[in-house]
């Protein structure tokens, strides 16, 4: 079909390199260079420092760009440099406030692709393709709802249970309504069908393996030392069991043979950086340009990734992915009924603990940095898993033939 033409809907995108960002970005790219015409509303770049990127803060509210060929319509959304639950829903309300007059720009389309988070992308998605008699694919990133609630709204039980009602009935409301809904991985699959009478696809994140490659990888500025180096590499925010990395960088505080780096920002690496400026083994760096990721991932010894244990299958961590790729060892914690956990449990590609086996964890650290021979063989099983199951050519290559199927029907 010629002239097929495509709006997404994303709060984030290029030059946001990280995250949602990122596989909007490489996600548009891929339709764009496979016969459609893409138009993304988006935000103002802002993402993982909650604060508008310094090359577009002077830009005017409403910004027009051509990136790439794709059309990019932008609002100047309200960013919290402490996003709070309140300050949150202003940043939401202020995206859909500015995307609504974007969306009036858009003249033609046969699909309209939904983002989540936000849900209100979803609904001005609905809106779109309604006003257009387009296709509207909805694809779930993050069920944002359910984190909200499982955080509780207020200490009210009474209100959080009316909010948790009305927000299940708006959230099913906005899902019901378009043709087909994605989400990135089965444990959230299964969440969505609980949700949703929409056909549902399987359409997980995934990974670049020509540009993670430890094979021409060089030692990145950031990991140069001798020690044995232990990196955690994305957002530094609430998710993280950051209690459970202060336990473990105490204990080898004492050791000379390791450090911990940590690269990234979020809303809570001020927090993490006062809690540690006792700690002489723990080092922070800003975000490396996309670029050098693929330099900082494969110079680490070990990689983590501690979450907490009371959320599960809200949110499969895209970083993961890189982590495995890097073909260097991960040791990751959280739920032991979680997506993760039970990935990490049937293959032999990692280290899963649940939160509380802090000794557990202690003594792994300990055995991998005695024993080589360890780190290749998990290093070497974690890359082949994901070049199998994520990699960008293959999961890009499947949703282009289900957009088209989606497109023709």
């Amino acid at each position: 079909m010629l002239n097929k033409t495509i709006t997404v809907i994303s709060l984030n995108y290029h030059p946001e390199d990280t995250a949602i960002g990122l596989y909007s970005t490489q996600m548009a790219e891929h339709l764009q260079s496979n016969g459609w015409s893409v138009t993304v509303i988006t935000g103002f770049p802002y993402y993982p420092q909650w604060e508008i990127s310094s090359n577009y803060k002077n830009k005017n509210n409403f910004l027009e760009e051509n990136i790439k060929g794709i059309r990019v319509l932008r609002y100047k959304q309200f960013v919290p440099s402490t996003p709070s639950f309140i300050k949150r829903i202003f940043h939401i309300l202020d995206f859909t406030f500015g995307s609504y007059f974007n969306i009036k720009k858009i003249k033609k389309a046969d699909v309209v692709l939904s983002i989540i988070p936000f849900t209100s992308s979803a609904w001005l998605g609905n809106l779109l393709s309604k006003k257009l008699n387009a296709k509207h694919w909805i694809h779930v990133q993050d069920f944002e709802f359910d984190v909200a609630l499982e955080s509780g709204i207020t200490s009210n039980s009474r209100l959080n249970k009316f909010f948790s009602n009305t927000l299940s009935k708006i959230e099913r409301k906005i899902l019901n309504s378009a043709n087909i809904v994605s989400t990135i991985s089965y444990g959230m699959l299964d969440k969505l069908n609980t949700k949703s009478k929409s056909r549902t696809y399987y359409f997980p994140n995934w990974i670049d393996n020509n540009f993670i490659n430890p094979i021409g990888a060089n030692k990145h500025p950031f990991l140069l030392s001798k020690k044995f180096k232990v990196l955690y590499a994305g957002n530094i925010g609430e998710k993280q069991d950051w209690s459970l990395f202060l336990q473990i960088a105490k204990h080898f505080n004492s050791h000379n043979n390791i450090e911990f780096i940590i690269v990234g920002n979020g809303s809570f690496k001020n927090k993490l950086i006062k809690k540690t400026e006792k700690l002489k083994n723990v080092n922070f760096h800003e975000p490396v340009p996309y670029k050098e990721l693929n330099d900082l991932l494969c110079s680490a010894d070990l990689h983590i990734l501690f979450q907490k244990d009371d959320v599960i299958d809200t949110v499969m961590p895209s970083k993961i992915l890189g982590m495995f790729a890097s073909k260097i060892p991960s040791m990751i914690t959280g739920n032991s009924n979680s997506e993760v956990a039970n990935m990490m449990k049937s293959t032999n590609i990692g280290y899963f603990f649940k939160p509380i086996d802090k000794l557990s964890i202690i003594k792994k650290v300990e055995d991998l940095i005695s024993k080589n021979n360890i780190q290749q063989e998990i290093g070497e099983n974690a890359r082949n898993y994901v070049l199998n199951s994520f990699s960008k050519k293959v999961v890009l290559n499947l949703f282009n033939q289900k957009i088209n199927q989606l497109n023709e029907n």
